[in-house]
């Protein structure tokens, strides 16, 4: 079987999504760091990898992939029989929770907290001045998504259904940022989902990926 290769930095939220999803289908992998801050994802050879210049990529012999989402979605797939079950079995309707939970997460979820991300974790990062007025915009952004998900995880112990699913994984690496941030405080302000918050960052996997950080 060929190697997987995943193309990135760590540093980069998307690159730790496919990271996280490689752990919890316990499926070996060889990272390839990416030298971003050279300019290495804007080369000739890695647009043979992802054409946007950004990272991640995935490899799988002569399989490649790109945005990380797609990769964890084939990954969910490909490697049903390992791990933990990442996906929703059943019906046609189980299936389109979960599509739907992902969707929410994409395109709720991810816009204003990327921009926190940016502003709370990475500005102060490389040295750069934190935009008061945008951290502002976006934790209303981001506070009126967390009420909505303080009623599903009423109802649901996670997002779509009773177990963890790519719907959890890919807020990740988010989250994991903004813990670390004044914007933390949206998250505990909801217990339940704090709870929540508290349960998929403790999780084996995602200690993995963490834990390649610190080397």
């Amino acid at each position: 079987m060929a190697v997987i290769k995943v193309h990135g930095h760590l540093l980069s939220t998307a690159t730790q999504r496919v990271f996280a999803c490689l752990y919890e289908k316990e499926v070996e992998f060889q990272f390839v760091p990416v030298n971003t801050e050279a300019g290495e994802h804007k080369s000739e050879n890695y647009l043979s990898f992802n054409p946007f210049g950004q990272v991640p990529a995935f490899e799988e012999g002569d399989f490649k992939l790109f945005e990380s989402r797609a990769i964890n979605l084939y990954i969910a797939h490909e490697y049903t029989d390992k791990g933990n079950q990442l996906l929703l079995s059943g019906s046609n309707k189980s299936m389109a929770v979960l599509e739907l939970w992902k969707e929410v997460e994409a395109h709720q979820f991810d816009p204003a907290s990327s921009k926190l991300v940016w502003e709370l974790f990475y500005k102060p990062l490389f040295g750069k001045t934190t935009d008061t007025a945008v951290v502002e915009e976006n934790e209303t952004k981001l506070a009126k998504v967390l009420d909505v998900y303080e009623t599903r995880l009423a109802q649901s112990k996670y997002l779509a259904c009773d177990y963890f699913t790519l719907a959890d994984l890919h807020h990740l690496p988010t989250i994991q940022c903004l813990l670390g941030s004044p914007a933390k405080k949206l998250f505990d302000s909801r217990p339940h989902v704090s709870a929540w918050v508290a349960d998929i960052t403790a999780r084996p996997a995602w200690s993995k990926v963490l834990a390649m950080q610190k080397k």
